[in-house]
């Protein structure tokens, strides 16, 4: 039965429709797919910090602009983190990250957004406290954990 990391190549593999392709070629396809999970980040945080500036400097706070705010300041947050995700996948990862599946780093970048977007929500009335945002990284962390403990562990038949 094949492991996540294995599996992952053999969709990448399935997606050069069949091809008997060597190991280079298949390291670039799945380098090509990260390229273009970080370049999709990179434009999403120029769209999300430009629009946080925008309604910064244009708006009133009201309630919408408020609401615009957060969503565009998630956007900024996970798509910056993205590239460096990407960039800690590649460094840290075995085999230089190729077994990460480009979904597990977009929601890894998700889960930077929401944590940025949650402290700057709780501190608006003055409810973050240091204790509480470290409570809530190892949290985001224990889930993302979890998350791919379960990704690794389940049994899927071909």
């Amino acid at each position: 039965m094949p492991n996540q990391r294995e599996r992952y190549i053999i969709e990448a593999m399935a997606a050069t429709r069949g091809r008997n392709i060597s190991m280079k070629e298949l390291r670039e396809t799945v380098e090509a797919e990260h390229a273009s999970v970080a370049v999709a980040g990179a434009i999403l945080a120029v769209g999300g910090w430009s629009g946080l500036l925008w309604v910064v400097l244009n708006t009133l706070p009201t309630v919408p602009n408020r609401w615009s705010f957060y969503a565009l300041l998630f956007a900024a947050l996970a798509g910056t983190a993205l590239p460096f995700i990407r960039l800690l996948h590649r460094r840290f990862s075995r085999e230089g990250g190729l077994h990460i599946p480009p979904g597990v780093m977009v929601r890894q970048a998700l889960w930077v957004g929401l944590f940025g977007t949650v402290c700057a929500w709780l501190r608006i009335p003055r409810l973050l406290s240091p204790p509480l945002a470290v409570g809530m990284a190892f949290a985001f962390i224990a889930i993302e954990f979890l998350l791919r403990l379960r990704e690794r562990t389940q049994w899927r038949p071909d």
